[in-house]
């Protein structure tokens, strides 16, 4: 799917003129669907620290804790105690949209029960391989997958239909070669992942823009494609896009907040107004990129339309990949 996002970012903010709302919050709080310390507390304190420096919200807004089932328990609290709440954000992430496409969330439940408000920042995908690998290109990498996959052995923090999974299974889908073909090791997080790669464990690191860094400052990796819809600015410039080397192999990672489904029009349209406000801020943006996170400025109705089409996006590779029927 090649991404509309740049398309979908001009409208975001037309879409977001919203009337002054006579809606204040209360009791503002953002949920974190996790335990203290990960990416989901990470979100909300983005929102929090990042509304308070650009003076957005006059009261302070609490975070609290929920974890389970990367967002499963939120979601189900949300939707059967709160939905109307109008005090409440809930942090999301790609993994939380990846699971409700293949309804992990419930049998009940779907991308329709929320009102997607507005975004922390993304992440993007990142094809990494050794330094000392004998591919340069993401077509030379391509080349040696499709003389047999199943010899070619891929690996990251991820089972299979996580994230990392998906990654890996978009560029072999975009390559040709069939998903259910290739040899794909699961580890338990990113630095194990790294491990077994430079190790020589794994050929093929599926990773995070946000984990490259280090990697290549250090000479120890090559970033052969970053899976973004456009090629980076900045630092990361001079890395090629899959896209732009002719594979449809795209994966944002987006950070972001919901609201209950029945909040009302007046409240979400104050939340969406509030991140228009927001993204406009030098003070939230320095929020989000000291957190290794790119700017991504959509809220409101372009936003709860980005994620629909995202999750339909993912139910369908879910499909192709046998991960659901």
């Amino acid at each position: 799917m090649k991404s509309h996002i740049a398309s979908l970012l001009l409208v975001s903010g037309l879409s977001a003129a919203f009337n002054a709302s006579a809606f204040e919050p209360s009791k503002p709080s953002c949920i974190a669907p996790a335990k203290p310390g990960g990416g989901f507390d990470l979100t909300c304190r983005i929102l929090s620290t990042g509304f308070a420096n650009a003076d957005i919200t006059k009261i302070p807004m609490a975070v609290t804790f929920m974890p389970g089932g990367v967002g499963a328990v939120a979601y189900n609290y949300i939707n059967s105690t709160t939905p109307d709440d109008p005090n409440k954000l809930v942090a999301f992430s790609s993994g939380s949209l990846l699971n409700l496409a293949q309804g992990k969330f419930g049998k009940n439940l779907d991308e329709n029960n929320a009102r997607w408000v507005g975004t922390a920042g993304v992440d993007y995908g990142a094809i990494m391989v050794r330094a000392d690998a004998p591919w340069n290109t993401l077509n030379e990498l391509v080349d040696d997958i499709k003389k047999d996959p199943t010899k070619f052995v891929l690996g990251a923090g991820g089972g299979v239909g996580s994230q990392d999974w998906m990654k890996a299974a978009i560029l072999m889908k975009s390559s040709g070669v069939d998903p259910k073909k290739m040899r794909y090791v699961a580890y338990e997080g990113g630095g194990e992942a790294l491990a077994a790669l430079l190790g020589g464990h794994i050929k093929v690191y599926p990773g995070d823009v946000g984990e490259m860094k280090g990697l290549v400052e250090s000479g120890k990796v090559k970033v052969l494609a970053i899976m973004s819809p456009e090629r980076l600015k900045g630092e990361y410039s001079k890395c090629p896009t899959a896209i732009e080397q002719g594979y449809d192999a795209e994966w944002t990672i987006i950070r972001g907040y919901y609201l209950g489904p029945k909040v009302s029009d007046e409240a979400y349209n104050y939340w969406a107004a509030q991140f228009q406000k927001a993204y406009k801020s030098p003070a939230f943006e320095k929020v989000v990129v000291d957190q290794n996170l790119v700017p991504f400025s959509m809220s409101g109705d372009t936003l709860d339309n980005y994620i629909k089409e995202r999750v339909a996006y993912m139910r369908g590779l879910a499909k192709e990949a046998g991960l659901i029927k």
